[in-house]
Parts: structure tokens; C-alpha cells; sequence
């Protein structure tokens, strides 16, 4: 399938990943430019593109598969989450909405005769283990912990796309294992943990980084909804970076604790609102799961423009301009 032929939907087209998803898609010219766009979120966007049809609605809403048969949807770009923002969200409704709305987009894609669904899944899905390989490949399980929400759910979301390829193998997956997606603008947990004065590490551990850049995802989602070859592929840049290394580029120092001070002191924190991290995310930093790019670039046959490494002195740039033109 080529782009031009493809009507495509993508759920989270509002997001940080989906518009630029949407814009690229957009700004294609004539005869290359996909034959549909529509750009799903929960709101209404407060500009408009041309050539793209915008629907607003909750991802768990019929009105969602009703969208596929409207515009005969052949592709789908499922980006919709809910991304850990230490915000106060039942662990309900973030279940309901990651795992219960994709089992109804990929139940309205089966049932709509969709071609493709393009999924942004996350190493988080691997888990954060003391026996995670140090380097992961996706051949290797997904166990991701029970105790932390969003890796939870990414791996029951893996678990049912597999059971999905079994019993609906016409529709076609390419899963994406994204590593940290920086950009220019990017803001969320990790990079609130890069803002400190000092960077927190554990006692013992590396706590290494991959990191992938924001256009360089879109450029993977793109391959993928045209002539990329179905599977599942991690999505990041080359190497990795330690939290010591990191703190290094920044031109900061560490604050290394050992881990039972550093559970406790959370533990007491998290419930008085006096941090955004709980003692549950404390193996978040501790086991990172390092992912393996190599199936990325022989299989699917794309090579991130930047290392990890280069990714984050990108990063680091333009964090330092934005901040000296606040100034």
C-alpha cells in the first residue's frame, strides 16, 4: 500500500505525537498526500488542517467505529493513551481507556475490514526487572509490572494484539516499542527529572536511557502506514545514555540515595502532594530497559538520524535556547 492510497485514521491525532503525525500526513502533496485523513482525540482541535477530517469523541465511544466505516478507514494509527503524569487518575479509568479502548478499536477494526493498525506501544512493556537483559530484543517476553500502571497496561494491550495475530490475521500489525521520545517541546515525567538541580540515582545502578527523536517516530509511523513490513520493532536511537552520563551533559551532579531511603522517603512524599512520584516508580529508574534497535533498521528498514546521545544534546539545546529567550 502506498501512502496516496491509504485513508487513514489516527486516534490521539491532538496529541504531542499525533499532530505532528496529522501535519506531516497533511502537508504531503497532491498525489502523495493519503487518499483520507482523520484525526481523532477526545476535543476538538483548536486549529484546523486542510485535508484532514477531525472527529472528537472518548476513544471507548461507538462513534469511533462508526468513523472507520464512514470513511473506509484501510489504515489505523493507534497512538490514544493516557501517559503517566503523576495527576491524579484512578488506575480504573486508565485501564478502561488504554486496555478496554483498544480492544474496542481493534473489534471495530476486524469487524470495518481494516487493512493495518499501526500501535505505539513502549519498552515499558518489557517491564522494569533486575533480570532484564542489557539489552533488549523483541523476540524477549513483555512482563510489565503490575505495580506501575501505564507498564501494566502496555503489556495487556501486547497481549491481546498478539492474540489478535493468531485469530485475525488479516489485519495487519506493526507494534512499536518506543524508547523516550524527546523533542524540542517535549515535557513529561522523564524530562520533569532532568529540570532538578540535581539529578536523583540510585546506589548501585546506571539507570540507562534510550532515547529516540520526536521526528524520527513520525517518520517510523509513517513507513509503517505504506510500505513498511509488518511486526513489532523497538524504536530507538542508537547506545544509551546513564543518569550519571546525562547529568554530565547537563553540567549537574547526581544525588545518589540508596534505594530503601530513597522507597521510604517516597512513600511519605507521594500521599502529602509533595512529589509527582510514588515508591512504586522507584524501579522506573533503576531497571530501565534498554532497547535493541537492530530489528528497526535490518527489518523494517529504517535508521534513526540520531543516536541517543544526539538526541538528548538536541534536547538540551533547545531547552537552553527556550530558556535564555524567556529571559
Amino acid at each position: 500500500m502506498t501512502l496516496a492510497n491509504a485513508r487513514i485514521l489516527i486516534t490521539g491525532g491532538g496529541g504531542y505525537l499525533g499532530r505532528q503525525v496529522v501535519e506531516r500526513l497533511a502537508a504531503l502533496p497532491d498525489g502523495q498526500r493519503p487518499s483520507a485523513i482523520v484525526s481523532h482525540d477526545l476535543r476538538e482541535p483548536a486549529t484546523r488542517l486542510p485535508h484532514v477530517d477531525y472527529l472528537a469523541c472518548d476513544i471507548r465511544s461507538p462513534q469511533l467505529a462508526d468513523a472507520l466505516l464512514q470513511h473506509r478507514i484501510d489504515v489505523v494509527v493507534h497512538l490514544a493513551a493516557i501517559m503517566p503524569s503523576g495527576k491524579a487518575q484512578t488506575r480504573d479509568f486508565e485501564y478502561d481507556v488504554d486496555v478496554n479502548g483498544t480492544r474496542r478499536l481493534l473489534e471495530a477494526c476486524v469487524r470495518h475490514g481494516v487493512q493495518r493498525i499501526v500501535v505505539s506501544s513502549s519498552g515499558a512493556a518489557y517491564g522494569y526487572h533486575a533480570d532484564n537483559a542489557p539489552w533488549l530484543t523483541e523476540d524477549m517476553p513483555v512482563r510489565g509490572n503490575a505495580v506501575f500502571a501505564y507498564s501494566h497496561h502496555k503489556r495487556l494491550v501486547e497481549e491481546m494484539l498478539a492474540g489478535y495475530r493468531k485469530e485475525h490475521p488479516a489485519l495487519e500489525q506493526v507494534v512499536l516499542r518506543i524508547g523516550t521520545i524527546l523533542g524540542p517541546t517535549v515535557r513529561n515525567q522523564i524530562t520533569d527529572m532532568f529540570e532538578k538541580p540535581r539529578l536523583l540515582a540510585i546506589r548501585g545502578s546506571d539507570s540507562p536511557f534510550v532515547f529516540i527523536w520526536d521526528q524520527d517516530v513520525v517518520g517510523i509511523i509513517l513507513r509503517a502506514v505504506s510500505d513498511g513490513p509488518a511486526g513489532i520493532y523497538n524504536v530507538a536511537g542508537d547506545g544509551a545514555l546513564t543518569i550519571h552520563e546525562i547529568a554530565q551533559r547537563l553540567g549537574k551532579k547526581t544525588r545518589r540515595l540508596p534505594s530503601w531511603l530513597l522507597r521510604g522517603a517516597l512513600s511519605i512524599l507521594k500521599p502529602l502532594g509533595l512529589t509527582q512520584y510514588g515508591p512504586e516508580q522507584l524501579d522506573f529508574l533503576r531497571y530501565r530497559p534498554v532497547l535493541l534497535n537492530t530489528r528497526l533498521k535490518t527489518v523494517f528498514g529504517y535508521t534513526p538520524t540520531y543516536t541517543s546521545a544526539q538526541v538528548f544534546d538536541l534536547y538540551r539545546t533547545a531547552r537552553e535556547k527556550q530558556r535564555a529567550e524567556a529571559i
